[in-house]
């Protein structure tokens, strides 16, 4: 969404000022840190404005207006995200923002068919978040990820797409012939199709004291929480494309990052490896496993294993990127629609799930490649194929 003269007096310890933070950075929306543990005249401010009261997260708004302790729901107002349909029924319901979701978006509605995208945090899915895509077609010096999203946003909407911000779904159900889709604000739309596109997320450690640190030194994008750590060390976990291009777009701001890989090998492609080898600023250690997160409201320390000689050491980075890999958002879904042994749905040819009338497309699709590209294709695809589901109901 731009900059935005944005500021978030918080504390590292404060559940809802990480959630707020969360919001914006999901949205895209820039904002400015204030800890007021460690910043005198922050802390002042928030006192003055809340009548003596130490009340966080307070937000102050470029037009000077603020809001204490607010919901997402009221963050979403404030940032004027449309969080509620126009109407009740659709042809076609997207759920999810991404290359895939809106790329079927605009294919369908360049097809005459009234069209609703849902999304629960920011249009552009993971894509949104990426610092670069530099393997996308059409883009030969790259694009930025936020660039790319907008622009898929904006191309959405020139065809009359409908696109609902900050709303999750929450349920699925079928009627007859139509599919309907509730949210978490208690509404329910319809439509003659859907498509799920919701994506995957990174998957977590699933050690100690990871839970508590997450937003206070435990971070899973590097793009919206990066800056945060300039001039210092951080360690980034995995071995893979995302660790990798992650870990050279750190090296902008931090003086070391340490990436954590559990092989004996990256398995990123030759040219991320390539980029890795020649930032000085890069360590890899190989064989390195993660056993526990330490920290008392902030990371103080993480403790590896050397998955070889057991050997158990302590590091202590002032952050920690976690990319391990994916999870597909289907916590929703009903159990009608089948999945593989790890959550990712299965389809038919025609990208129909096991429920007719209800389609998946893009990572959260057993079988998709996880990459931009493919997915905006299946997005196409997948609208193509809805609008042959069409024409027999």
């Amino acid at each position: 969404m731009g900059d935005t003269e944005i500021t978030v007096y918080g504390a590292t310890w404060c559940g809802d000022c990480k959630r707020a933070k969360q919001f914006l950075g999901e949205q895209r929306v820039h904002y400015h840190w204030v800890d007021v543990e460690q910043d005198a005249e922050g802390l002042a401010f928030v006192e003055r404005s809340n009548g003596g009261k130490r009340i966080i997260p307070t937000i102050v708004f470029g037009d000077g207006s603020l809001l204490v302790e607010p919901s997402n729901a009221e963050l979403a107002a404030k940032l004027g995200l449309q969080s509620r349909a126009k109407m009740a029924y659709y042809d076609l319901i997207v759920v999810g923002s991404g290359p895939t979701g809106l790329t079927a978006a605009l294919y369908a509605a360049r097809e005459g068919m009234d069209v609703l995208v849902i999304e629960r945090s920011g249009v552009g899915g993971q894509a949104g978040v990426t610092e670069r895509l530099d393997n996308f077609p059409g883009f030969p010096e790259g694009v930025g990820g936020a660039e790319f999203a907008d622009r898929l946003a904006r191309q959405a909407r020139r065809f009359g797409v409908e696109i609902l911000q900050a709303q999750e779904v929450t349920g699925l159900r079928a009627e007859m012939e139509s599919r309907y889709i509730t949210t978490s604000d208690g509404a329910e739309y319809g439509a003659r199709a859907v498509l799920i596109a919701t994506g995957s997320t990174y998957r977590r450690l699933g050690v100690p004291g990871e839970d508590e640190l997450i937003g206070a030194g435990v971070h899973f994008c590097a793009t919206c929480d990066g800056p945060f750590y300039k001039g210092r060390e951080v360690a980034v976990v995995g071995g893979g494309n995302s660790a990798g291009e992650e870990s050279v777009f750190l090296t902008r701001f931090v003086d070391k990052v340490t990436l954590l890989v559990r092989g004996d090998e990256l398995s990123a492609s030759k040219v991320v490896i390539d980029k890795i080898n020649e930032l000085p600023q890069i360590e890899v250690r190989y064989n390195t496993v993660i056993d526990e997160l330490k920290g008392d409201g902030k990371l103080a320390a993480i403790v590896t294993r050397d998955r070889k000689s057991g050997a158990v050491a302590e590091i202590t980075p002032a952050g920690l990127f976690v990319f391990i890999g994916l999870t597909p958002n289907v916590a929703w879904l009903p159990a009608e629609i089948a999945r593989d042994q790890y959550g990712f749905i299965v389809t038919e040819r025609t990208l129909e799930t096991s429920v007719p009338g209800v389609f998946a497309a893009g990572d959260v699709r057993q079988g998709s490649t996880k990459q931009a590209a493919s997915a905006a294709g299946e997005g196409a695809t997948a609208a193509l194929m809805i609008r042959e589901y069409l024409k027999g109901v």
